[in-house]
């Protein structure tokens, strides 16, 4: 299986920091940022991965993960032009991916668990995709794409729910086979101006061929000024231990 890190977009939320830095090279406490995801791959045995990054910052994160023989993988990178959104950052992977199963992971997230009793159940399994759920508060469902359940099926998808149908929230971790990009094409912006992720998980459910698995342990995602000190403190804590 292949990885894909997903290091795009402006980082709005936490100007000015980036307004010359890329957000995903920003410390998480002894760290930058990406070195999070990119271990997560690591620990699951992905060592073929895509990072797709921004044309403007695209130097300083070739500059910080290199070829990929510091961290004993190989490196491939894509720019995206613009931040057309998830969809839009995961169809660069195309060629990349070829005819294999990847696992897509943003590049703010940080979880503290191994993914790779995932990865295996998506190797081994028939579904098209596959998405991971944490549960977390109602507040924070709010800002995310929440699972409506049924039992423990997802029936659902909800991008950024005024009241959320559940607190169990997709992270921003994908499985997905190649056929995902026949769907990207098909996709449509949303009243944002950009393709939203769960538009492609919807499709999957409607198909029946979508799977869910809820994570254990923590997950963080350091998108924004709060977020990003919660993280650090929390990634401190973990050290410790």
């Amino acid at each position: 299986m292949k990885g894909v890190i997903l290091a795009g977009g402006n980082g709005t939320r936490l100007f000015p920091l980036t307004k010359s830095v890329n957000k995903h090279l920003l410390p998480i406490y002894d760290k930058p940022m990406i070195y999070y995801p990119l271990q997560t791959l690591l620990d699951a045995g992905i060592t073929e991965i895509l990072v797709v990054t921004s044309g403007e910052h695209a130097g300083t994160i070739f500059k910080h993960l290199g070829s990929g023989k510091d961290f004993g993988v190989h490196f491939t990178y894509r720019v995206q032009d613009t931040a057309g959104g998830l969809p839009h950052a995961i169809a660069l992977a195309e060629n990349f991916v070829g005819n294999e199963k990847f696992v897509s992971i943003n590049g703010d997230n940080i979880l503290s668990d191994s993914i790779r009793p995932h990865v295996d159940a998506f190797n081994q399994g028939n579904e098209d995709a596959r998405v991971l759920l944490f549960e977390t508060t109602l507040d924070e469902a709010k800002k995310m794409g929440v699972a409506v359940l049924d039992g423990e099926k997802v029936t659902k998808l909800i991008e950024k729910p005024a009241i959320p149908p559940s607190n169990w929230a997709s992270i921003g971790v994908y499985f997905f086979k190649p056929g995902v990009f026949d769907i990207i094409r098909t996709l449509k912006p949303s009243q944002r101006g950009e393709l939203e992720i769960t538009d492609i998980h919807n499709t999957y459910i409607q198909r029946g061929t979508l799977a869910a698995s809820k994570i254990n342990g923590e997950w963080l995602d350091a998108g924004s000024f709060d977020e990003l000190a919660r993280a650090n403190k929390i990634v401190k804590e973990w050290k410790k231990e």
